[in-house]
């Protein structure tokens, strides 16, 4: 079945479906973008990326195209029209299209772009079963990694780095050796001593919708956490990690740069979190 995309108010076919050549997303990655797992037709955790959404926009100064709820409308549309079951629908909204300046333009409706895909989450379940690999790489990104914008060249970089070693995911760190996140998730560690650790979002990383979902499970699961960073050196002596995202949920790292972490399995605290965000996710979905 051919694939269909929303573009600016029309449902074209990919091949047809184009935003000008002076689109400021293509000139300048000037636009935001948010991606909700889609769990038998519905969206998971629509008002938390929607409250993201809403918060990239602003600091951008980019409007906000529409209401929420005509935007799940065409959200909806697109999961429907792409006959989606279990997989993601990706919204990217830019400043628009206007000439080619730097600066802002005046009156410029934003672009809206909206696409669905479907996933196979058995696979997914699969690679979560046995773990993954991961590597680490120096975080070469801009100071506001808190705003999810389009413009994502170091973690297409860092993202590259794992696959040409064969791995899942890539852990960047600062210059002081700390984790700040993954190329395309959020990082945690069950540390040495047993303890739940994930980076403060005072950090200017990515403020997660599933590292968020994540926070009130570990809360109800009686589990504790400590919001604090930990260095590459502490993540490979941790007896687990893993990375969440919403197209990830929450998936293990048995392995960072060839060292192997704990046992070389996935640990029971993050199966037992994928368990339950995967029963939430889709419990709650919309």
């Amino acid at each position: 079945m051919a694939r269909v995309a929303y573009v600016n108010g029309a449902y074209r076919p990919h091949g047809q479906a184009v935003v000008h050549i002076e689109d400021r997303g293509f000139q300048f990655a000037d636009g935001v973008y948010e991606v909700w797992g889609v769990f038998g037709g519905r969206l998971a955790d629509f008002d938390g990326h929607m409250t993201r959404l809403h918060r990239s926009l602003t600091e951008l100064q980019i409007p906000i195209p529409m209401s929420a709820a005509a935007l799940k409308r065409v959200l909806d549309e697109t999961v429907r029209r792409n006959r989606v079951g279990d997989g993601l629908v990706y919204l990217q909204v830019t400043r628009g299209t206007a000439p080619r300046d730097h600066a802002f333009p005046k009156d410029t409706p934003p672009s809206v772009i909206v696409t669905a895909k479907s996933v196979n989450l058995a696979k997914g379940e699969a690679l979560a079963e046995r773990g993954a690999a991961g590597v680490t790489r120096p975080d070469i990104r801009w100071g506001r990694c808190d705003i999810k914008t389009v413009g994502l060249l170091p973690n297409v970089l860092a993202k590259q780095a794992a696959r040409e070693a064969g791995a899942y995911e890539c852990l960047m760190f600062d210059e002081m050796g700390l984790v700040t996140e993954g190329a395309s998730t959020n990082a945690w560690i069950v540390d040495e001593n047993g303890k739940l650790r994930t980076r403060d979002i005072q950090a200017n990383i990515l403020r997660g919708v599933t590292r968020t979902q994540l926070l009130a499970i570990i809360a109800d699961e009686g589990l504790e956490l400590d919001e604090r960073p930990f260095t590459v050196d502490e993540a490979k002596r941790a007896r687990e990690v893993f990375v969440t995202a919403a197209s990830t949920f929450v998936m293990p790292l048995v392995s960072l740069d060839g060292v192997k972490i704990g046992d070389g399995r996935p640990g029971p605290v993050a199966t037992r979190l994928r368990a339950a965000y995967l029963e939430q996710a889709d419990r709650d979905a919309v």
